[in-house]
């Protein structure tokens, strides 16, 4: 059980009232429960549901969050199957889920996650699009990057750029660029005790005012980063009113934008206008507080602001010129080895004019063809890997593009034929196969392409990637 500190207790006491305290405290001592996102379509959706069927794995749709179902039993497996290892569900909460619906950007819209990490709504963002466009994640912590980029792989995301700078002085790079900006601030948390819990052992009113001026910063970057009509949604998984409320007082009241109202798929109430016996900007009441116990699911405010105006932002931040370049798929220095996987696995070249294409060292990766930049050199990596170029100046696919090509891939497949074999290659090793197989293979089972493989007279050796070999796979 959750010990709420006399900290929490007392601020939600002053700021609620005793009956919020009563539920709230109710609420973190309740079931959680978890959701999954699905990406693919209708009926990919019901085949894989079918699927964790088979782990005992059970799902209740939620009737007004497209792609989002409620784990009633099974929860311990959601993370172990060999469908969440490939990307075909994403475990995410609920209110989690709302922000990026809020935003909402298309294929068109220039897009930045400005907080991305651990990737959980940049997914999401790339899921709305169609995994096509132009999407930014910012994370500036390494450790966190590291979980973001390796979510970014796991969902095989192939419209992203992911930069590593502090969020508050990215507009130094970008003047009035963005039509679409996500700010999921860091905050207090108070809104996912019931999920972490040791919150409650650091939780205090100090800790709340430092947060928020990171919080302002944030949001006046973004600000200054919109172009004119742009759009921004500023959220939190918090309740304090100084982390949200106040925060939008501020910037409502020297910046110019203006919030516009939002509705909400689950439950939620207007955002408070008074605090303290302080009147704040009328409009504030736009914004929407979600209160946890009545989602089943944790507690967030979400409001979503209007650029009217031009701003002034600082003087532009000189990147290093590492002379990366995006290269169409017809561009000499790429075409050749686009011919070569092309006729090695029988994949039709113009499938590869889907994507843009970045060549550094023995490395190629592979962007969505529309995505946009100014300067490439600002960006920690872009897209995903598509393959490596050996010695002999071939190019061998990587385990993470066979999932972009997998619907027109027709020849050099090798098929695992049982789970065993299946877990020997998920966990790196050598399936001991005596045969004919020699050189580079696309790895299936089932109906799931998941990966690479290079066959010898001793086997076949994985190259399923070794970042995602961190965790136990179950198998139905």
């Amino acid at each position: 059980m959750i010990e709420l500190s006399n900290n929490i207790s007392d601020y939600i006491l002053k700021t609620f009232g005793e009956e919020y305290l009563k539920l709230f405290r109710q609420y973190i001592e309740s079931e959680s429960y978890s959701y999954l996102r699905f990406s693919g379509s209708e009926k990919e959706t019901a085949e894989l549901i079918k699927l964790l069927g088979l782990y005992n794995i059970e799902l209740e749709k939620h009737t007004d969050i497209p792609h989002a179902y409620k784990v009633t039993a099974g929860t311990e497996k959601i993370g172990k199957t060999l469908e969440y290892t490939i990307g075909k569900y994403y475990i995410q909460s609920l209110s989690s889920m709302i922000p990026p619906l809020v935003l909402n950007p298309t294929e068109t819209d220039i897009t930045l996650d400005l907080c991305a990490a651990p990737g959980s709504k940049s997914t999401q963002l790339s899921e709305i699009m169609n995994n096509k466009g132009t999407l930014y994640a910012n994370e500036p912590n390494p450790k966190r990057v590291k979980s973001l980029v390796y979510n970014l792989d796991r969902e095989n995301i192939l419209n992203m750029g992911v930069i590593q700078k502090l969020g508050e002085v990215l507009s130094k790079n970008f003047e009035e660029y963005f039509d679409k900006i996500l700010v999921d601030a860091p905050c207090s948390g108070l809104g996912i005790v019931q999920k972490k819990g040791e919150i409650s052992n650091w939780w205090n009113e100090k800790s709340v005012s430092r947060l928020f001026d990171t919080q302002l910063r944030l949001l006046i970057s973004a600000i200054k980063m919109s172009r004119i009509g742009g759009e921004i949604v500023y959220s939190t998984c918090t309740l304090t009113v100084e982390e949200n409320e106040l925060i939008l007082d501020t910037v409502l009241n020297k910046y110019p934008v203006e919030l516009v109202d939002i509705k909400l798929p689950v439950k939620s109430h207007p955002a408070f206008t008074e605090y303290e016996g302080v009147k704040l900007h009328e409009s504030i009441k736009k914004a929407r507080r979600i209160i946890p116990w009545e989602v089943n699911s944790e507690g967030f405010f979400i409001a979503k602001l209007i650029k009217t105006d031009a701003t002034v932002s600082p003087a532009k931040h000189e990147v290093k010129n590492r002379n990366i370049k995006l290269l169409q798929a017809k561009h000499k220095d790429i075409f050749r080895y686009i011919l070569n996987v092309s006729e090695y696995y029988g994949i039709p070249v113009e499938e590869f004019e889907r994507f843009q294409y970045i060549i550094k060292s023995n490395d190629i990766n592979f962007i969505d063809a529309d995505w946009q930049c100014d300067d490439p050199n600002l960006f920690l990596r872009i897209g995903s890997k598509f393959g490596t170029i050996d010695k002999r100046g071939n190019c061998h696919i990587h385990s993470l593009a066979v999932r972009a090509f997998q619907e027109v891939i027709s020849k050099n497949i090798f098929e695992i034929e049982n789970e065993n074999d299946l877990e020997i290659y998920m966990n790196g090793g050598v399936i001991k196969k005596i045969n004919d197989l020699r050189g580079q293979k696309v790895v299936k089972y089932k109906n799931h392409f998941v990966g690479t493989a290079v066959a010898s007279s001793e086997g076949v050796k994985s190259q399923f990637p070794r970042a995602m070999r961190t965790h136990q796979i179950i198998l139905e």
